[in-house]
């Protein structure tokens, strides 16, 4: 909101002047408020391994982070560029795999990533798209740069918190809203919709489109029953599906129903039994040679998780170039990769100076950040990284970009990033904002609600303002 002089930004001068007409009684009014409502209509988000209860609701902070249109653009544009390279380099994992002539990436690195699914080798997929919905995550350096910090290939979630949170401050603060001359983010859910519909197999009637879920103890279960309601969609668990004759149906009270595409939130490994992890209750026997065959249509694509690999992000831009011929509008942050002997070296001798992180781990687990660590934490850390260098890479710490954060009665300062959400259907849509996460602890730079984390909404100008 202040630029380095202590001057509001021109964007937040509107904002700035209102919050200066609050009370601070009338400011927690409109904080029980938005939080009541969060806790009437669930929005929650699950915690495992917590002795406290695992239903919490999703912390919001009721000032917005504010995008003006020039910096969104950019953004925009990047984002774009970013998921056509990694759908073309998906591509090319599962067929020609011209890459690995071309020495793009080592080789070792693909065979040896955890999500590469040699089960699905030269399986072709609808519409030619393996990742229709991605969450890229981006954060902001000390210079104003915004740079990608990790991309979500899978099961992206967050997107219903982001409707959630417009609609927290569309009643919290409804004038200062309307003042504001914001990019709507609610037609998110139809944007969703077409995507899906735009990969159905060819039938002359409506397409039928599910939700799969792992079910009520999933930690996004809220998401799941969210946009499968926006959407108009049955939501599905593995026992609500069978396969008959490769093709997919839905048990109903009236029969069994074909499906044509399934909007999965349910990780490869235990998305069929037959094929993945013999032990998945969540899965549908037989649902990958339905997909095989092109009876039915999945999203994401089955090893989309090749490219969301921790270490797969360092040669991002190289396959942007590769594939593109263009130079990335969005960087990366400067990454060492610990299956590189020099890089590897690097790592063991500075780990207390750098963030460490496990090439496949998600939600802030699996991270080191060596500043902030103890020694033993840091030992820890050097001992697995010499053990399996190939799931680790490290990065120089970067001190995300703050924002004014109401904590215990009054405002601070607290580290946010931003996870926008493009749809990859007939064409790429990015929706305008995404969900602001914002990390709640004092000093720290984890933004995950699992890690004591909360969110913002998200302004995106129509103008510069």
């Amino acid at each position: 909101m202040f630029a380095s002089n202590a001057g509001v930004r021109p964007h937040y001068r509107r904002l700035a002047e209102r919050l200066g007409t609050l009370t601070e009684a009338d400011f927690d009014q409109r904080r029980a408020a938005v939080d009541l409502a969060f806790l009437r209509r669930g929005v929650t988000f699950t915690v495992y391994h917590d002795d406290a209860g695992t239903e919490r609701i999703f912390p919001f902070d009721l000032i917005p982070r504010i995008i003006p249109n020039a910096e969104w653009m950019r953004i925009e544009a990047g984002l774009i560029q970013r998921i056509t390279a990694l759908n073309l380099f998906l591509d090319d994992v599962y067929h020609r795999q011209k890459f690995l002539k071309d020495k793009i990436v080592p080789a070792a690195l693909i065979l040896g990533a955890k999500h590469f699914r040699r089960e699905f080798m030269n399986c072709t997929v609808p519409r030619g798209i393996y990742v229709h919905i991605c969450g890229t995550d981006l954060i902001r350096d000390g210079a104003g740069n915004y740079l990608v910090l990790e991309d979500n290939l899978r099961c992206p979630s967050g997107a219903s918190y982001m409707l959630e949170n417009r609609a927290a401050m569309r009643r919290a603060f409804p004038n200062l809203f309307q003042s504001y001359r914001v990019r709507p983010v609610e037609g998110y859910s139809d944007e969703l919709v077409k995507a899906l519909l735009h990969i159905a197999p060819g039938r002359d009637d409506k397409p039928n489109v599910v939700l799969l879920t792992p079910g009520a103890f999933n930690s996004a279960y809220f998401e799941h029953c969210f946009l499968a309601r926006q959407m108009g969609i049955p939501i599905v668990e593995g026992r609500d599906l069978v396969v008959r004759d490769a093709h997919v149906f839905m048990r109903t009270t009236s029969g069994l129903v074909p499906v044509d595409v399934i909007y999965r939130r349910i990780d490869d490994d235990f998305l069929d039994p037959t094929v993945f992890r013999a032990d998945s209750m969540l899965g549908v026997p037989g649902l990958v040679n339905a997909y095989r065959a092109g009876h039915v249509a999945l999203a994401n694509s089955i090893g989309t998780g090749v490219a969301d690999d921790k270490v797969i992000y360092a040669y991002v831009p190289k396959l942007i170039k590769y594939y593109l011929g263009e130079d990335p509008i969005l960087p990366n942050v400067n990454t060492y990769l610990a299956s590189e002997p020099l890089d590897r070296k690097f790592i063991l001798e500075n780990v207390p100076k750098l963030v460490v992180k496990s090439a496949n781990e998600a939600g802030g687990y699996g991270m080191l950040i060596g500043p902030a660590a103890t020694k033993e934490e840091c030992d820890k850390f050097r001992t697995q990284v010499a053990a399996n260098p190939r799931n680790f890479i490290a990065q120089d710490p970067i001190m995300l970009s703050r924002s004014p954060t109401w904590c215990d009665g009054r405002l601070e300062g607290r580290h946010i990033d931003l996870r926008p959400y493009i749809l990859y259907g007939e064409k790429i849509t990015v929706s305008p904002g995404g969900l602001t996460r914002v990390a709640l602890r004092k000093g720290s730079l984890v933004v995950n609600s699992s890690q004591g984390g909360g969110s913002k909404d998200t302004w995106v100008l129509q103008g510069d303002e």
